[in-house]
């Protein structure tokens, strides 16, 4: 960071924007984490990177950028070579008459900005800009992986460089912030397909005379084995990346044309959230703080897979996490590492289940639990019992929504008296896609318009009154491959269970009093309601909403 650890508490301190008892603690947490202050800060939601960014930039007198809300010429951004832009933590993002404007994360770097001078013929101005943002902005230097696949090819035509395209594909699923890779082998050619912000892409064919080497090069690195063709096999690899260490889960099909590979990388570097990067609003963060902060209880995430619910649950015990507390989790798998906390991987073949697992986690003398997912009656009762017997219990649960939780848990053989004794709140949520920032376009819709694809309450509540609503889409470009999104962010719907609450379950009241109770008497926001709030907001559009939300469109 531009400045140390120690100036930054001083600066904090200085504008009172934290009190030393709080800044005493993260830094405690940012020395046994091996992280920077302002990371820690970030991570326990006390400040946002851009407040942050902000504020030293103001302190060292310069004049500080927001990479991720400017769109960047490409012929600006090439006045850096990809290589140097990373080194040295610098991108150029705008050029006139005066001269190269560049964002730097040290911005007293007179080295990069007397070769942009001597290369341009111009001044070269210095502007502050966040690690997290510059990092987030390098993935304008990729190239089409077809182009830069097909080049590596050309010297190589006799003998194919199998390593290097297995790691090329690592390389650009990373920087194309991909949560899955699928190498699909089809009756001619082989087909691989990026997963990205939940949505599947087309990005590299290869011949198919290459799969068979494919598979054995990423066999080997996930120590399989390279002698069995017939049956599914599953392993794990970690891979050195400039970024950071990168684990990769392996699942190795074997499909009518040959071997099918789905990589689910792992990643951790910037992407491990803080409620606020999450979308969460500041009134449900609220309550949702108010859960975890009891030392007893249970706080429950709910949604269909891929839905965000562990990066949820991380993000917690991010923020509780502290040398004073003995946190364990039993998870399938174990996707983030976390120091200071003790991570359990189920193993069926051991019968380390979650229900055997979480017997032996009690005996731990633990604080807090998180329980990957309450998959059944058994790990459900223990996992009340333990929220009963003064443990704080995280966990995950397939529900539709947040108030379908509570009698889900009863249909688990609970007593409505425990559910209602032990839940203190429950997030459900979904992850939609965001606005491509570098092709955003306004446009006005009609009340009429809006009432076809929307509830006549929803449009009651958010667009009363009003003739036209001004909305935002990207219109498709390079950057977001012509989908007019790019990035993910979550909507929430956050239950308290508060004690008007606590009366209904004991009642074994249904899901829908419950949710017209949360709405109407605690004010609890729908993912609906959150998800038009952002579409007012810029950050998604109605068609997203009403896709993750599952309202049909007329």
């Amino acid at each position: 960071m531009l400045i140390t650890d120690e100036q930054l508490k001083s600066l904090l301190l200085k504008v009172k924007l934290l009190d030393e008892k709080i800044l005493n603690a993260t830094e405690e947490y940012a020395k046994n984490s091996n992280i920077g202050l302002g990371e820690a800060l970030i991570e326990k939601d006390m400040v946002t990177d851009e407040n942050l960014g902000m504020l030293i930039a103001d302190s060292v007198k310069m004049p500080f950028i927001v990479l991720s809300k400017i769109t960047i010429p490409d012929e600006v951004l090439r006045v850096i070579p990809e290589k140097i832009a990373r080194k040295r933590k610098a991108i150029p993002f705008f050029r006139d008459k005066d001269g190269v404007r560049v964002a730097m994360t040290n911005p007293f770097d007179n080295l990069i900005l007397e070769m942009i001078s001597r290369k341009t013929g111009s001044t070269a101005f210095p502007y502050f800009a966040t690690e997290r943002d510059i990092y987030n902005k390098l993935w304008m230097y990729r190239r089409d992986l077809q182009d830069t696949f097909d080049a590596l090819l050309v010297p190589s035509a006799s003998a194919a460089p199998v390593s290097k395209i297995a790691d090329l594909i690592i390389n650009y699923s990373y920087q194309d912030r991909a949560s899955d890779v699928h190498i699909e082998p089809q009756e001619k050619e082989t087909q691989v397909r990026f997963r990205i912000d939940g949505i599947l892409h087309d990005v590299l064919v290869l011949p198919k005379k290459l799969h068979d080497q494919i598979i054995t090069r990423i066999k080997v690195l996930a120590s399989l084995r390279t002698d069995e063709h017939m049956s599914p096999q599953d392993g794990k690899m970690r891979i050195s990346l400039e970024e950071e260490e990168l684990d990769i889960r392996v699942s190795i099909l074997p499909i009518v044309y040959g071997e099918k590979i789905v990589m689910r990388l792992l990643a951790s570097r910037f992407r491990q959230f803080s409620l606020v990067d999450l979308g969460m609003r500041e009134i449900d963060i609220k309550k949702v703080t108010n859960g975890f902060k009891k030392s007893f209880g249970m706080v429950l995430s709910t949604g269909p897979t891929g839905s965000g619910k562990t990066t949820s649950i991380y993000s917690i015990l991010k923020i509780i996490n502290s040398r004073d507390k003995n946190i364990t989790t039993i998870e399938d798998p174990v996707e983030y590492r976390m120091k200071g906390v003790n991570q359990i991987q189920t193993n069926q073949k051991a019968n380390l289940t979650f229900a055997s697992g979480l017997r032996s986690i009690l005996r731990q003398d633990p604080n807090i639990i998180f329980v990957g997912e309450i998959r059944d009656s058994e790990t459900a009762g223990i996992a009340v019992n333990a929220a009963l017997t003064g443990h704080l219990v995280l966990s995950t649960l397939h529900t539709n929504d947040a108030a379908t939780a509570l009698p889900r848990l009863t249909d688990m053989g609970i007593e409505p008296f425990l559910v209602a004794s032990t839940v203190n709140v429950i997030v459900a949520q979904r992850l939609l896609r965001k606005v491509c920032e570098m092709c955003k376009t306004s446009y006005d819709v009609t009340i009429e318009e809006l009432s076809q694809n929307l509830p006549s309450d929803a449009i009651k509540k958010h667009f009363s009154g009003k003739k036209d609503v001004r909305i935002y889409k990207g219109q498709g470009c390079p950057v977001c491959r012509n989908t007019g999104y790019a990035g993910r962010i979550g909507v929430f719907e956050v239950l308290e269970v508060t004690s008007r609450l606590k009366k209904l379950i004991t009642q074994k009241a249904d899901a829908d009093v419950i949710l017209k109770q949360s709405i109407l008497e605690d004010n609890m926001t729908t993912m609906l309601d959150d998800g038009l709030i952002k579409v007012l907001e810029g950050l998604t559009t109605i068609e997203e909403v009403l896709r993750v939300t599952k309202i049909e469109i007329s």
